[in-house]
């Protein structure tokens, strides 16, 4: 008896899935929990494993498809039925020789699918002349790759850099360009393993969600193999055509060939220097058609663990800032995609061998060693002059467009936090075993903050000038500022009143983490009410932040710090203590809230404070 195999859910906001990459053909035997395909949703990328061992039967969502959840991917048989459904499918893989993977896998198919990719080489190569034409051939069968939606409030994105080049090969999921939004920059990956056939969209070219970016021929298709060996014919380097009928050539060169484009990789990272060059770009291009001979048999060596096609913007500039070589690390993100994490890995295991000369020098000259460990490391942006980025241009517009909007002044009240130290200090070590994270001030200041905004609704709204309307919301949405090597980005925690301390800590913690680590949503940065930012965290004692348009206030707690205070005991009367004392920061928007409202807000937050009444 057949079973079906329906999209699962993925989660409670995700609806729909596409298929990226089926990893079993028709007639193939599965096991039971053995992935049968991969699908990417706008949260994440999973494998959906079979579950029952049988023999795939039907493939009903094809690659590159979009379905609901709980819709039919595939179905399978009984592994006495796998007989039955083997002949069935070597009509169809006659009949589409581009499905190269089935041909490898089933004996019985091969000889019809080398005789076909054979017969459609002959005709490519009697006519070699029309070369544009042939592109366009390949994008008629080729793979649309479309931009995503990337949240809800994200209409359209600005093409920053393409990372691939016509006529390259890409593996699946391996980035294409880089796209930059108002609330998010990413990469968007390849929907298929093939060749990069046309590009539509050029760099700097802003588009809407759902243009067409590119197209990719299908894997092992014939058209788009004259594109590649087009360019070599033009260079007199025939013989290096034959070496990809060759399938064990390529195993034996994968070597030199991971080698090769790990270097070529490694300039760009020094490039932001001469970025302001225009001619930077077109030399680029030119040394392109050098590269495809190399990147061609790129897919073979992938899953060796070289994740040089997965290194981001971020990773490259951290790699230069460190002097890391991307060529020698391994990534450990998925696809053997080099993170962060990585760079900063092997930075730190770097450390040792840069010091390992000191006790030599300080053999020699031991009085003079301190010094040389405490001299500091110019930074290499001194002397350079680069444009900014996306995210700094959209940072900067939004400040000016804020200080322009709304009539901006700043309160301060000192409150005393001896009370919340000493709760702190003791639960400390107990929380952090208990819930997984760290117990610092900021959940403190969130919740007498939250607990005040419901008593006082004028901080937690949004006012309408030009329709003379002002909404009160009925839900606190917490947006934190978090400090990223990119800039500012500020997450929201949503339905934050409904939140205990533990609850806010946690949730504060997540979207720090997924925020530095570029892991953030779109939808996790839209849709705050009320912003804090932690003005403490290098130990300033106060500033005046900028409202975080459309909301009408901003909360910026200061360093906590041990000072003398005269404080009035009921025994001793006026009397100097050590106290911990904070200075919180309210900046509000005067249009909609008064002094005197922002007084009352801040006396009730100081009040909770200080009172120090939390379960923690």
């Amino acid at each position: 008896m057949s079973t079906p195999v329906t999209l699962p859910a993925l989660g409670e906001s995700v609806t729909e899935g596409t298929v990226t990459r089926w990893l079993k053909q028709v007639g193939d035997t599965v096991a039971v929990d053995e992935p049968l395909l991969e699908v990417s949703t706008d949260k994440v990328d999973t494998e959906i494993p079979s579950p029952v061992a049988g023999v795939l039967l039907e493939i009903s969502a094809q690659e590159d498809e979009t379905v609901e959840v709980g819709a039919q991917l595939c179905v399978i048989g009984e592994e006495g039925e796998g007989g039955g459904a083997a002949p069935a499918q070597e009509a169809p893989a006659q009949e589409a020789p581009a499905q190269e993977a089935p041909a490898q896998e089933a004996p019985a198919q091969e000889e019809p699918a080398q005789e076909a990719p054979a017969a459609q080489e002959a005709p490519a190569q009697e006519a070699p002349a029309p070369e544009p034409q042939q592109p366009a051939a390949g994008g008629g069968g080729g793979t649309s790759v479309t931009l995503p939606a990337l949240g809800e409030s994200v209409t359209e994105g600005t093409v920053t850099r393409w990372l691939k080049k016509v006529g390259d090969d890409v593996a699946v999921d391996e980035p294409l360009l880089e796209v930059s939004t108002d609330k998010v920059d990413t990469e968007i990956p390849s929907p298929v393993a093939g060749t990069l056939l046309e590009i539509k969209v050029n760099e700097d070219e802003t588009v809407e969600v759902g243009a067409e970016l590119a197209v990719i021929g299908a894997a092992g298709a014939a058209p788009a193999a004259p594109a590649q060996e087009a360019p070599a014919q033009e260079s007199a380097q025939e013989p290096a055509q034959q070496p990809p009928a060759d399938q064990g050539q390529p195993a034996e060169e994968t070597t030199p060939q991971t080698q090769q484009p790990a270097p070529a990789e490694q300039p760009s990272a020094p490039e932001p220097p001469a970025a302001p060059a225009a001619p930077a770009a077109p030399a680029a291009q030119q040394q392109a058609p050098a590269a495809p001979p190399a990147q061609s048999e790129q897919p073979a060596s992938a899953p060796s663990g070289d994740g040089g096609g997965y290194v981001t913007p971020l990773v490259r500039k951290m790699a230069a800032e460190h002097g890391v070589d991307l060529s020698t690390l391994t990534g450990s993100g998925v696809g053997g995609r080099i993170r962060k994490q990585d760079v900063l890995a092997a930075a730190e295991a770097q450390k040792p061998a840069a010091s390992a000369p000191a006790p030599a020098a300080a053999a020699t000259a031991a009085p003079a060693a301190a010094p040389a460990a405490a001299a500091t490391t110019p930074s290499p942006l001194r002397g350079r002059t680069e444009p900014l980025s996306r995210l700094r241009k959209v940072i900067a517009s939004r400040m000016v467009e804020s200080l322009q909007t709304s009539a901006q002044l700043t309160q301060v009240m000192e409150i005393d936090m001896t009370r919340v130290a000493r709760l702190r200090e003791a639960a400390k070590a107990d929380f952090q075993q208990r819930e997984g994270v760290k117990l610092t001030y900021l959940p403190f200041f969130a919740k007498a903050a939250i607990d005040a905004l419901k008593q006082h609704p004028k901080l937690n709204a949004n006012i309408d000038t030009d329709a003379g309307q002002v909404t009160y919301f009925d839900r606190e949405n917490i947006a934190f500022a978090v400090d990223t090597d990119r800039g500012l980005l500020t997450p929201v925690v949503k339905d934050a009143g409904d939140l205990s301390i533990a609850g806010l800590a946690k949730k504060i913690a997540d979207i720090a983490e997924r925020t530095r680590t570029n892991k953030i949503t779109p939808d996790d940065l839209t849709g705050g009410t009320f912003t804090i930012t932690n003005l403490g965290t290098f130990g300033a004692l106060f500033d005046t932040p900028i409202i975080n348009q459309p909301q009408v206030a901003i909360l910026g707690p200061g360093a906590v710090v041990k000072r003398p205070v005269v404080i009035d005991d009921p025994d001793l009367g006026e009397t100097i203590a050590v106290r911990y004392m904070v200075n919180l920061a309210l900046t509000y928007d005067h249009r909609l809230v008064d002094g005197a409202d922002a007084g009352r807000f801040l006396s009730d937050v100081k009040a909770r404070l200080e009172a120090a009444q939390f379960e923690v």
